[in-house]
């Protein structure tokens, strides 16, 4: 099994805080899940395969606790204004997801690319430039893997109001990634 370093832990507490953080808005409940996790993943260090990074093992245990206290907790969430302008190009089929024919030609290369590091660091600058209700909702479905009705419910929004939210999301990050990432000048 591999051991990780302080350094190592240290950089993967402080990104589960702010993933925890982003999702339950909440820092001091965000502290308690990831401590969970973390004691959570100690306890059952054992039955760790090596069949997936172990960071990623961990984000799965955090990503399931974060989803239980979702479950439990209710709460009431001030909508943001969403200012992006509506008269952008049309990118998703009909299930959200990019269109393959939509893609700019750079993306069509993305599986090559996608495992980089330095891809997923421009992601998470990007997501971070998302408005914070933006970014929770495209988490919660992206990475969460919630349905539209717990997403809808926990965020306490109509189902139209989480598609434009999930869209403009994408929209962004779309544009964010093909001007940091694509862009051959930057």
């Amino acid at each position: 099994m591999h051991t990780l370093s302080n350094s190592e832990i240290t950089d993967i507490r402080l990104q589960m805080i702010k993933f925890a953080t982003l999702q339950l808005s909440d820092p001091d409940l965000a502290e308690d899940i990831v401590q969970e996790a973390l004691a959570s993943a100690y306890k059952h260090a054992g039955t760790f395969r090596g069949q997936s990074a172990l960071k990623t093992w961990i984000f799965a245990i955090l990503k399931n606790k974060i989803i239980d206290a979702l479950k439990i907790r209710k709460r009431t969430v001030v909508l943001s204004d969403i200012t992006e302008s509506d008269n952008t190009e049309q990118f998703f089929d009909q299930h959200g997801h990019w269109g393959e024919k939509d893609l700019v030609s750079e993306w069509r290369n993305i599986q090559s690319a996608v495992y980089q590091k330095e891809f997923w660091a421009i992601f998470n600058i990007c997501l971070d430039h998302l408005p914070a209700r933006q970014a929770k909702i495209f988490m919660m479905r992206t990475h969460l893997e919630l349905t539209s009705e717990e997403i809808c419910q926990e965020c306490n929004i109509s189902v139209n109001n989480l598609n434009v939210i999930l869209y403009r999301a994408r929209v962004q990050l779309q544009r964010c990634l093909s001007k940091n990432w694509f862009d051959e000048e930057t």
